[in-house]
């Protein structure tokens, strides 16, 4: 099967120091740069998705600063296709649907961040479009939420989000990825 990785905002904001932390991102980031490693390796299919807020007056992702730049740990390299999008599915109002078309596509397999937001709406968005759907559930990060006065932690985040997306497609952890490419390449 066509598969290809999606390297969903992995950006400066989101690491300690930036204007947006989330919960682990390193390690999250660690993991999606195995999968990342693999697909490089092995000449698969892969892009970077880069969200650049186009407000003046943004929290994060400012057009032209550090912190909306891709982090080091999954670093951009020349050549390599990057989408570049400012909402937060992935999908909407890019090429990225043309892109995995092109390279007729017939899987996703998703790292990025958060789960809760532009991880979770490129999976269903990609469902939708038909593409069977992997989410590397380590290769994500995400962050406390609040809501009605209650503190919800990232981890419980994360976890609810992934448990959703249990019904558009599979939540494997990276290692379980790179075994079931493995796999299917021999």
């Amino acid at each position: 099967m066509k598969t290809a990785l999606l390297v969903i905002d992995i950006q400066n904001d989101y690491f300690e120091g930036g204007k947006f932390p989330l919960v682990n991102p390193l390690g999250a980031a660690k993991k999606a740069y195995q999968l990342l490693q693999c697909f490089r390796e092995h000449g698969g299919r892969h892009v970077h998705i880069q969200h650049i807020s186009l407000e003046p007056d943004a929290a994060f992702f400012v057009k032209g600063e550090r912190g909306s730049d891709i982090h080091d740990a999954v670093a951009h390299f020349e050549g390599e296709p990057i989408v570049y999008k400012h909402e937060v599915n992935a999908f909407q109002n890019t090429n990225l649907l043309d892109l995995l078309k092109n390279w007729e596509v017939e899987r996703v397999v998703v790292t990025g961040m958060m789960t809760h937001m532009c991880v979770d709406a490129a999976s269903r968005a990609a469902v939708d479009f038909g593409f069977d759907v992997i989410v590397a559930e380590d290769a994500c990060a995400t962050r406390d939420l609040e809501h009605g006065g209650t503190t919800i932690p990232a981890d419980l985040v994360h976890k609810s989000f992934l448990a959703a997306l249990t019904w558009y497609g599979k939540v494997m952890k990276t290692d379980e990825v790179i075994a079931l490419l493995a796999s299917e390449m021999s």
